[in-house]
């Protein structure tokens, strides 16, 4: 008899455990579609791949600004806490500065699961090589719309300096992910993916002074500002 009741006790908390994972499947599956202003950093938290402990994220009057220092390898941002984000519209409206000539800074807009998921807006003044490529004028960045693995892509456009809208649209393809690079709502670049949503996402803003966008470390402070970052989910 006590067997009995152990196997029914067993048994039940199984079934708990089971529906239990069944909500968060479906919560992953189906991602509450959310907006977010910078009135507060609720739902979100900091980051950084630096040495340098600064937050150097300041929130004022609806806006989140990061800022980088010069001569620095600061790496700053932000993400939302939770990784559940799959398919759907992902939009930052982000304002793009003057940047240094040269400097290797950018301004990040990006969705991340890990080092090998993970597509990215990086705006930054750009190497002059790809500059001319380009034929970038003086009041134009450097915009490159990458995928960093599965498959590796990376393709720049120029774009003004000044307040954009840079949305990510993620559909399903064949059971992979199908993305549309957009900014200021004209498709720039289309790529499918080779994975789909067992890969869930966070949110990402960010500057960085990263080497790849610039021919020299950042001469100036340089900093993004954020005005709201929005998630609309559809399959």
């Amino acid at each position: 008899m006590r067997n009995y009741y152990l196997i029914l006790t067993l048994t039940y908390f199984c079934q708990v455990c089971f529906a239990q994972q069944q909500v968060k499947n479906t919560v992953a599956k189906r991602p509450q579609s959310k907006e977010w202003n910078f009135n507060n950093l609720n739902g979100w938290k900091y980051e950084h791949q630096d040495n340098n402990p600064d937050n150097q994220c300041v929130l004022g009057n609806g806006y989140l600004q990061i800022f980088t220092r010069a001569n620095s390898v600061d790496r700053k941002k932000v993400c939302t806490v939770d990784q559940i984000y799959t398919t759907g519209r992902y939009t930052w409206r982000t304002h793009i500065p003057q940047m240094g000539k040269g400097d290797q800074c950018s301004v990040g807009s990006w969705i991340y699961h890990n080092d090998q998921h993970e597509l990215d807006f990086e705006v930054g003044y750009g190497k002059d090589s790809v500059r001319q490529t380009l034929n970038a004028t003086p009041d134009e960045m450097v915009a490159y719309m990458t995928s960093q693995a599965y498959p590796l892509s990376s393709v720049p456009v120029v774009i003004k300096t000044g307040w954009h809208l840079f949305e990510i649209d993620l559909t399903l393809k064949n059971g992979n992910y199908y993305i549309t690079w957009l900014i200021d709502n004209e498709p720039k670049y289309e790529l499918q993916l080779e994975f789909g949503k067992e890969i869930a996402f966070r949110l990402f803003c960010s500057v960085e002074n990263l080497k790849f966008i610039g021919d020299r470390p950042a001469q100036q402070d340089n900093s993004g500002l954020f005005d709201f970052v929005k998630y609309e989910y559809h399959d």
